[in-house]
Parts: structure tokens; sequence; C-alpha cells
């Protein structure tokens, strides 16, 4: 038994072992998961058995004996220090992994504290407030029985013990039903609860942060949901009294645009569309006969507008007589080219005007105030007086009160100053005639005088009721005079206007500026325009940015006939524009879009051919005339538009002049692409091309021009255009001859035998033959010979033969007519 108890039985040593593994997850979750695990085999040598020796083996205890060969015993001591490191690695790894799973249950056990402390205050919150409500309501309702019970004691007088009884019947039973609404109302917010209701104060995270999917809500919508959600735990819904509503409908307009002028559900006016059988959406136009149907469904009154009903809200003010306040008159210079119009209004001013503008001549209309001696303040228009230039004379005329007719005296009545008259008369205003130049020599005043009245302009002196002056801008004669002049006819126009009201004024000139952007020069007419004020302008609207005088400097305000600089615009208008202040930025910008609408239709209707035989007549003029295109880029509104008009002119029944387009401001790269498609010139009038501009016209070869006059432009394109027509054919008679006699020639046909009885015949002219004088063939000649030899003219009074190509009916008597034919080139008058 002893031998026995010291030996092991034969068995699986470090076979596998089960144990259990948590694995954690995220939100809080774990799993318990049985794993198996395997033991290591450990070699420990036994103890005592170990023999004293040197060396490692000694060291180690193990028996040399007993371990597997090849092994040292420095290398048996390394492999159990690398063994008791990894035992140790592993309770280190296997503490760690405890105090992280402890770490995280006892977060989870946090959070679930703070999620379950929320939903206490949450409930502890809503439980007040249902408390406070049904408070609310017991006092209400206990007041109401109170009230009630005092009625009918008053109504029916009765013993004051019966009066305790009767009232004990309403209050006893009440108990019950205010339990179950209690339970109900429970019912209800925990209901409201489920649903993701909030009660409280609305916030503005609330309102904004919307619906499910990101859909945001208005503020409107969230108060509508908490007041339906009060009115539930008030103990039912309340209808609300329905709102009448006045809906504006023009003659198309958007599903959604018309519910939002209902106040009603997006929703709804499209199901009510397809209950008519209308299959839209929200973003679908209806007509207007439909949105009145729709309208009148939701118990709304419809109002009919157009589309031209956006300017009603420029304000046709009448102005009532104690509201209006004198004003300075508004005074416009016309007159013929280089009669002195800038001239005499620099002496007034004392200024040098005239030297500013090339050439000498006023291509702006130039806007002045001036204040006399006596304190009178007038303001002048000095308008340009060549021919291009009619359509900004007829604007000065437009907004003028007086005209101040200036004529030359050396000079007389000149094309402009006939037109300058007839722009006044067509505008109904007095005229002052102004005679200029009279410390010249030759001038002539009574001339003027005399010429004027074959235009009906009678001055004073001819007995008339015109005035008229003799001035000299040169030395000052006569400028006091014309003051007076102009002072006396302005009150007697008694002019007034209302400065406390909206702002209105025409524009004199528009141009595009390269610092300041587009800048219009506006005569206020009625009103005061001040910084800040919203206006509209023709196509273009804007906010006044800055008021800028006529000596330049920025002023806050405006008046009546002052005229000024407006900075502000989103475009450039059009000169003669009206510029109105309206309240809002939207009002104007809808009034601008929808002239722009209006001025582009009228363009496409004017552009476009209605019937076959237009279009046919169009196409054939289009043929039969030759185009030159140009570009037109100019500093000014006004210049650009003279510039075209006296396009427009240039050109006859063969040629004309075609302008692409006209705009203000430098020459760009998009003027540059279309001038090199349309392969047409550009014109540029006091304005350059930009440095981009510039190469791409060198690359693609497009000529720009400068000019700073405008006679230079027009000169330059009437050349071109001549280039244009065809050459002038014109015949020059040479001679006559006579046919004597008739011969046939083989190989030749007839050959006539003629005498040239004047001038001289040619081989290279053209000829005719007459027969009794009437010409019956037109050609040239085959062959010319004297005697047999070929020859290329023949004198008068010689013989000679003659034989017509491919024409042989020639009889003697008949006569021959020899003519050249040269080309001569055409000028456009």
């Amino acid at each position: 038994m002893s031998d026995n108890d010291g030996k092991k039985t034969l068995g699986l040593r470090g076979g596998p072992r089960a144990g259990n593994v948590k694995q954690s997850f995220s939100h809080g979750r774990t799993k318990n998961v049985v794993v198996e695990t395997k033991r290591k085999r450990v070699v420990v040598p036994k103890p005592g058995g170990a023999k004293p020796s040197t060396g490692g083996a000694a060291a180690s205890g193990g028996d040399p004996s007993k371990r597997p060969a090849g092994i040292s015993d420095a290398e048996m001591e390394r492999r159990l220090k690398a063994l008791k490191a990894a035992k140790a690695r592993e309770v280190d790894e296997a503490a760690e992994r405890e105090a992280e799973e402890k770490a995280r249950a006892e977060e989870r056990e946090r959070r679930k504290a703070e999620i379950e402390a929320k939903e206490r205050e949450e409930q502890e919150r809503e439980d007040a407030l249902r408390a406070k409500a049904e408070e609310d309501e017991r006092k209400k309702r206990e007041a109401e029985d109170a009230k009630k019970a005092a009625d009918a004691a008053a109504a029916m007088p009765a013993p004051e013990a019966e009066a305790p009884r009767a009232a004990k019947p309403s209050s006893a039973p009440r108990k019950a039903p205010e339990r179950d609404n209690k339970n109900d109302r429970n019912s209800k917010g925990k209901a409201a609860r489920d649903d993701g209701r909030r009660s409280g104060k609305l916030t503005l995270n609330q309102a904004l942060r919307g619906g499910e999917g990101g859909r945001q809500r208005s503020m409107a919508a969230m108060k509508r949901k908490q007041e339906r959600a009060r009115q539930k735990a008030m103990g039912g819904p309340v209808e609300r009294e329905k709102v009448v509503r006045d809906v504006q409908v023009p003659e198309t307009i958007l599903v959604q645009e018309l519910a939002n002028r209902m106040a009603e559900r997006v929703a709804d006016v499209v199901k009510s569309l397809m209950n008519m059988g209308m299959m839209v959406t929200q973003n679908q136009p209806i007509d207007a006969d439909t949105a009145e149907l729709i309208v009148e469904e939701f118990g709304h009154k419809i109002v009919r507008v157009s589309d031209s009903d956006v300017e009603d809200v420029i304000q046709q003010v009448d102005d009532k007589d104690e509201e209006l306040q004198a004003r300075p008159p508004v005074i416009t210079v016309m007159g013929h080219v280089d009669h002195g119009k800038t001239s005499l209004l620099d002496a007034i001013r004392n200024a040098k005007v005239v030297s500013g503008e090339a050439g000498g001549i006023t291509q702006h209309i130039g806007a002045y105030q001036v204040k006399t001696d006596d304190d009178t303040l007038l303001t002048f228009l000095d308008t340009p007086g060549h021919a291009a230039f009619t359509s900004m004379r007829a604007r000065g005329a437009q907004v003028t009160d007086i005209v101040v007719l200036v004529v030359a005296a050396d000079d007389a009545v000149m094309p402009q100053t006939i037109e300058a008259i007839n722009h006044a008369k067509a505008a109904g205003v007095p005229m002052i005639v102004a005679i200029n130049k009279i410390d010249r020599p030759e001038a002539d005043p009574d001339k003027v005088r005399t010429d004027l009245l074959q235009h009906e302009v009678i001055v004073e002196k001819m007995s008339g009721d015109v005035l008229d002056v003799e001035v000299s801008a040169i030395n000052g004669t006569g400028l006091d005079t014309l003051l007076e002049n102009i002072a006396l006819q302005s009150e007697l126009l008694d002019l007034k206007a209302n400065p406390d009201r909206a702002a209105s004024g025409a524009v004199i000139e528009a141009q595009l500026d390269v610092g300041r952007g587009p800048v219009a020069t506006v005569l206020v007419q009625n009103g005061t325009l001040r910084q800040g004020d919203i206006f509209v302008v023709g196509e273009q609207w804007g906010k006044v940015r800055a008021l800028i005088n006529d000596k330049g400097d920025r002023v806050e305000e405006a008046g009546p006939s002052v005229p000024v600089e407006v900075l502000g615009l989103n475009g450039t208008p059009e000169a003669g524009d009206v510029l109105n202040v309206v309240d809002t930025e939207a009002q104007a910008r809808e009034i601008a879009e929808y002239r722009e609408k209006a001025a582009k239709d009228k363009r496409a209707a004017v552009g476009a051919a209605t019937t076959l035989d237009q279009m046919m007549a169009k196409a054939k003029e289009d043929q039969a005339v030759s185009e030159l295109p140009i570009l037109v880029k100019a500093d000014v509104q006004g210049s650009a538009e003279a510039i075209v008009q006296a396009m427009e002119k240039i050109g006859n029944d063969e040629v004309r002049v075609r302008v692409l387009h006209s705009g203000v401001g430098a020459i760009t790269e998009s003027d540059i692409g279309l001038a090199e498609a349309s392969g047409a010139p550009v014109m540029g009038f006091n304005v350059r091309a930009n440095a981009t501009a510039r190469n791409v016209a060198n690359q693609k070869g497009v000529e720009i021009r400068y000019y700073s006059v405008i006679y230079d432009l027009v000169d330059d394109v009437k050349a071109a255009a001549s280039g244009l027509l065809s050459a002038e054919v014109r015949e020059n008679f040479i001679g006559y001859a006579e046919i004597k006699e008739v011969f046939k020639v083989t190989g030749v046909g007839k050959v006539a035998g003629c005498l040239v009885t004047e001038g001289i015949a040619r081989r290279s002219a053209g000829v005719r033959l007459l027969r009794d004088d009437v010409v019956i063939h037109e050609g040239s000649l085959k062959t010319l010979k004297r005697f047999k030899d070929e020859v290329k003219e023949v004198q008068s009074g010689q013989e000679c033969g003659m034989a017509f190509e491919n024409y042989d009916d020639i009889r003697p008597g008949d006569v021959i007519e020899i003519f050249e034919r040269e080309e001569v080139e055409r000028q456009l008058d």
C-alpha cells in the first residue's frame, strides 16, 4: 500500500475547464457567455531531487536527467521567468477588466438615475399644472353655482331654513363626476405625454425645433397646438369663431399662395380642388375663376385684382391749398448749337462749364441752381443744341416752367432753334428770347426778331407778348435784365408745390459710374426726397444711399425744383423716367418687375410679324437692304439715346445702320463677344474698354473706336455705311455709226458695213442697235474691222465693219449707238 501511495494514477491533466465571461454592449446591455479555458502545463522540479552542482542547474533546482534534451540551465531559468511574468500579466489584465466593468455598471446606474429624475420632475410639473387647472375649474364652477343659487333665491323667496336644504343637493352629487373627470384628464394627460406634447411656457427653441423629419413649425402653429392641448385639459375642445377674410386674387395664383392669403391649410385647399376634379399640387397655378370658387367654399370674400394694380401703391395725392409752398422756377436753356447757351449760363453761374465739354459743345443735360442778388433761387437746365439730341431737348421742355431761347445775333434762326420753339409750344410753357452775341460787329438783333415772326414768336418789340433781352455772354451785357424777366415770369406763374409728401421727380440724365454704380440726375417736382427713401423709377428701384447737389456736396434731402444726383439704384434707368417714393422694398421690387415684364411683352409684340404677308414682306426687305451692325457704349443714358437716334437716320432704301446693342458704362468682354458674333465694330463714346475686353478684342479681331464728339462718330459711321452702297453706273456716249450695207461672211455671220458719223467706235465699248430711233438690241461687238484688219477703234468719218455678239438681225439704214460704262462710288447724304 505504501508503494502504491507514492504513485499517481494515469489520467488527463490540464484538460479544458468551463468558465463564464460577461460581455458588455452599447446602451448598458450585458451578456454572459460560457467559455472553455485550457490549462498550461508547468514543469516544477521535485523538492530534494536536485543534487548540488555548479552552474545554472543548482540555481534552478531542476533535475538535469528529467529536463528536455538540449536545454541548458540558463534557458530553463529564462523560461521560468517568462512564465511568471505571463501569470502576473494575466492577473493585472483580469483586475483591469473587472475595474472597467465596475465603472461601466456605475455609469449605467448614474444615467438611469438621471433619466428617472427627469421623468419625475416632468411628471411633477405636469401634475402641478393639471392640479392648478382643476382648482381653477372647481373655483369657477363653485362661483357659477353660487351665482345661480343667489339668482334663484332672489327670484323665488323661501324660508331661511329651506335654503340650505335646497342648496345641499346641488353640491353633493358633484364629487363623483369630478373624480371621473379627473381620471379622464389623467388619462388624457398621459396620452398627451405619450404623443410628445409638452405643456408649460412656449419657448423659441420649441418653436424652431419643428416636427418630425426636420420640418420647422411657425410660432402661430405652436400656439394653436398649445391652445388645443389646454382646451382638452379643461374639459374638451372649444370651436373657434370663423374669421372671414378679403382675399385678393390676381388673374393667376399659385395654390400655396391662395391658401396663405386665406390662412387655410394647403392640404385642405388641394383636397377641395381634387373634389372639383382638378389634380393639382401646391406649386401649380390656377385661374381667377377657379380661385373664386375655392375662396367662396372656405367662406371668404374674393377681391379681384389685375397685375397693373401693383402700381396703385404710388400715391396720387391731391394737395390742399394750405399745404402748398412757393418753389423755385425751373428754367431750360434751349437753342441752336454754338449759339452760346452754355456760355450764357456760365456767365450767370460764374463758372467754367463749357471748357469741360469735348469740342466745346454740350453733350449732357446739366442741372444747376443759381441764387440771384435778391436771394431768389433759380434752377437751370442746359440742354444740347445739335440735331442728335432732340429727345434731350424734349425732356428738358417737359419738366421746365420757363424756356429761355438763345439765338445768336450774328446767325439768326437755325434748324435747332425752330425745333426748340416747337418743343416749348408743345410743352405749353412761356418763352423768353435771349438774343446773344450782340457784342459782335456783325450782330443784327432786329433780323432775329424778324425771323422769329415766321415761326409765330412775336417779341415785345414787335408788339407781341414774348419777352426778349439782348445779352452778351462775353462781357455780361443784359444778364441782370434777363434774370429780372425770369423772376417776373415766375411770379406770374405762381409756382407752388407740397414739400411734405412722398417725393416724385423726373430723371434728367442717368449713367453708370465705375465707383458709384448707377447714378441718376433727378429733378424733384413734388415732395422731399430724403436719404434712406425707397423709390421706384421706370423699370428700376432702389434705396437712396446718397444725394449729391450740383456743387458736388452731399445733402440729406432735396425739396421741389432741386436737382440732385441719386445713388443707390439697382440698375440704370432711362432718361425721362419718373421717380416715385414708396413705402417698402417689396412694393418697389414688385412694381419694377411688373414694368419690366410689360416692357418686354411690348417689345416682343412690336418685333413679331403677325401675318404671313408681313413675314414675307419683312424677309424681302431684309434681303434687299444691306445692314451695317454696330455696338454703342456711352458714358450717360442721354448720349447713348442720342447716338442711337442719329444712327437710325443714317441710310436709305439700300443701306441702313443697325444698332445691335446700346448701353451705359465701360466696354466689357460680353460686348466684344456680341460684336464678334455679329461682325460689328464697337463705338465707345466717352468710355473705354477694360483690360480684359481689350485683350479679347485683339485676339478676335474686333475693332473698337473711341469718340468724344458725336459729330465724328456720325461721320465715321456714315462713311462706313456708304461703302455698302452699290456703285453707281454711268453711261458716256462716245459715238454713232450708220449701217450702209450688210454682208454675209462665212464663219462670222452677218457683218454690217458702217460709216462712223459721230465720235469714235471702240471694240471694247457697248453698243445699241437703233431702228427708227427705237432700241431693238443692246450688247457688245464681236468684231470691229477696218478693211481686213481687226482694230481697237475707228475715228469719225471713216468706214468700218461691225458684227454683233449673238445677234444677226441688222439692216441697212440702222444706226449703231456706241457707249462706255463707268462706276462711281456713292455717298450717303
